[in-house]
């Protein structure tokens, strides 16, 4: 899939009083912002996206390396360098996208510890220097329609998984009115194991985040609550709410 073979979507946003939403030349709403408080995480599946931080400790974040595949309206990405003070990459087909988030999302440009690469995502990570390197991997790749994933196949969650460190997580977002929830979880499952995979239960909207571990953690419950209280103080993500609906999908 490069940029050359296919036609790439308009880029429009809509205000929705201070809600400002991405979308991709159709109504279905790519990403949003709150104008007041642009690095906020409006939508509970994108908070729900940070889930990995249950799984370090919480003085280690700044040093880690988190990965975007789709920069959508820039809120992960912005949140992962200028809120966490991580080294944040977004990849990003559509170079539509990134002027539209450079100059209506407040997405700033490229730091030494915050850059967007124009580049296919499948194609981008199957590059050597990223192997083993990610600590956050955050996959919400979907077309205009939202209808299904772009990228959902056992051997592009492999490539996923070629990314992460011995503590690396991949985050991804399952929504689409042509997806299966459970047909992607088996795709990820056969490459990182049903051991290693996590869920949250749907939002309203219909979003199912689903967490993958590199390497399989199952910390005990007062070490998770400890950690969602930290996570809850210092960034403000509704960590302890979470627990109560995250779960490793064999005990579901």
């Amino acid at each position: 899939m490069s940029k050359q073979k296919i036609q790439l979507p308009d880029v429009q946003f809509s205000d929705e009083g201070p809600i400002r939403h991405l979308h991709l030349d159709s109504i279905w709403i790519q990403g949003s912002m709150d104008t007041r408080d642009p690095t906020r995480l409006v939508h509970e599946y994108i908070e729900r996206m940070m889930a990995w931080t249950l799984f370090v400790e919480p003085d280690t974040v700044p040093k880690r390396q988190a990965l975007q595949l789709g920069l959508g309206a820039g809120s992960l990405t912005k949140f992962c360098a200028k809120v966490l003070r991580m080294k944040t990459t977004a990849i990003e087909l559509n170079p539509g996208v990134l002027h539209a988030c450079r100059g209506w999302f407040k997405l700033p440009a490229d730091t030494a510890k915050m850059q967007v690469i124009l580049a296919d995502a499948a194609e981008e990570i199957r590059k050597p220097p990223w192997f083993g390197t990610v600590d956050a991997l955050q996959v919400d790749l979907y077309d205009r329609e939202a209808a299904a994933p772009v990228l959902d196949s056992p051997e592009f969650y492999a490539d996923c998984r070629g990314l992460l460190t011995d503590e690396g997580c991949m985050t991804v977002n399952l929504f689409g009115r042509s997806s299966s929830y459970a047909k992607s979880v088996d795709k990820i499952a056969a490459v990182f194991g049903r051991e290693a995979i996590w869920a949250f239960k749907p939002t309203r909207e219909g979003n199912t985040v689903v967490l993958a571990q590199r390497t399989v953690q199952r910390p005990a419950r007062a070490v998770l609550a400890e950690r969602a209280e930290i996570i809850q103080t210092r960034w403000g993500l509704p960590a302890p709410k979470w627990l109560r609906g995250f779960k490793p999908i064999v005990d579901l």
